[in-house]
């Protein structure tokens, strides 16, 4: 019966005793600086970088964007290819109606009165012939001009290729203009107008702010010291602030991104959300890996002669492809985000006591006494003995 009492009250002991943690109190300044200094850590770490730099305390949403473009210049040409001839918006801007992305023409190859007839294929390796034997009717040349028709033709005085089937007489694109025809080009202009939404906020805004009119409009220009906000920009003054020369790039042509950042804080003392301008070039000009640069493609003009017959006016077209993106992320206060991301960046204050321990019982000269009071060590047979005589006296 003693023993089942004993075993009774020591269960009693074990589901009805308060335990409570030990706390040892080191009157010593450099542990004290090693703990604040750690906790001082943490709390810039969780104010500075978690709320002001993160700003975790916020929800956050994607920009959608659209985007629609409008270009005005006009230029006038004289080359012998080609009669004097006056550019305007319909001429050298393709497509016409630009949207995020649209294609303004600097320099050009042009092949005038072509017409579908046969005509000597232009000279390389492929296409050289000595007679009609050399030539294959019917053989076309994915890099060639034409379907051969099986003849050998003078090309010229010394040269003779294989005859082909084509709009003829041939573009010889290697007589592309040193200096660009449409060289006034940089002084034209473009519109560009961007409408977004961040749909989680119910959020909606122009890059044509709400204090423009259209008398601003009209004699407004993109300055980024000046007049930030003004949504027309003239070539010339994008591509310098891409780092290129644009009669340099006119040339060969090449690929520009206007770039549109719309990252915007929609609390109440964030202050305005406006859109963010700057520019790059997209496309490599790497010199040591300058096969086939720039930017180029080819379109036709169709006509047809008063007897019926039709020809064509054949441009390849080297210029600056605009490409307009649009970026950005919104964000505004949230309690959720908030109670997670502070409480995820507090329990880090759970690792001072930890590292001020390591310190103090790893690089203090006191470390041993240190160590005497925090840490107990446990002598199972000393601890084994004195319980059983202390079970002992409790049974009689």
């Amino acid at each position: 019966m003693s023993t089942t009492a004993g075993c009774c009250q020591s269960c009693l002991h074990y589901a009805f005793d308060y335990e409570t943690t030990k706390t040892l109190v080191i009157p010593n300044i450099r542990v004290g600086l090693v703990f604040r200094f750690i906790q001082l850590l943490v709390a810039l770490y969780v104010v500075g970088y978690v709320c002001v730099v993160q700003k975790a305390y916020q929800e956050t949403d994607s920009v959608i964007s659209t985007v629609t473009t409008k270009v005005k210049g006009f230029a006038f040409t004289n080359t012998s290819d080609m009669d004097a001839q006056f550019w305007d918006v319909a001429d050298y801007v393709i497509p016409p109606e630009g949207d995020d992305s649209f294609f303004v023409v600097t320099n050009m190859v042009v092949t005038p009165r072509q017409t579908q007839s046969r005509c000597p294929e232009l000279p390389n390796p492929s296409t050289t012939c000595v007679d009609d034997c050399d030539c294959i009717e019917g053989h076309s040349d994915p890099r060639g001009n034409g379907i051969q028709t099986g003849l050998c033709e003078n090309y010229s005085t010394t040269v003779r290729t294989c005859e082909v089937r084509s709009w003829c007489p041939l573009e010889i694109d290697t007589k592309l203009p040193e200096h660009a025809l449409l060289a006034a080009a940089e002084n034209f202009t473009v519109l560009i107008k961007n409408s977004i939404t961040y749909p989680k906020f119910n959020f909606h805004r122009r890059n044509i702010l709400p204090h423009v009119n259209s008398s601003y409009l009209k004699r407004c220009e993109f300055n980024r010291t000046t007049d930030p906000h003004c949504p027309i920009f003239r070539f010339k003054h994008i591509v310098s602030e891409a780092g290129e020369e644009f009669q340099d790039m006119a040339v060969k042509g090449g690929i520009l991104g206007i770039i549109i950042d719309w990252s915007c804080d929609l609390d109440w003392w964030a202050g305005k959300c406006h859109p963010k301008y700057s520019f790059r070039r997209l496309d490599s000009k790497d010199r040591a890996n300058n096969v086939a640069p720039g930017y180029n493609f080819r379109f036709a003009k169709y006509y047809k002669t008063p007897d019926g017959e039709e020809t064509r006016t054949l441009i390849k077209a080297y210029g600056i492809r605009f490409d307009v993106l649009v970026f950005g992320t919104a964000g505004k206060f949230g309690i959720v985000p908030t109670i997670v991301n502070l409480g995820a960046a507090l329990s880090f204050l759970s690792l001072v006591p930890m590292v001020s321990d390591w310190v103090m019982l790893t690089c203090m000269r006191k470390r041993d006494v240190y160590s005497k009071h925090k840490v107990t060590y446990l002598n199972e047979a000393a601890d084994t003995e004195s319980l059983s005589m202390a079970t002992s006296y409790g049974t009689q």
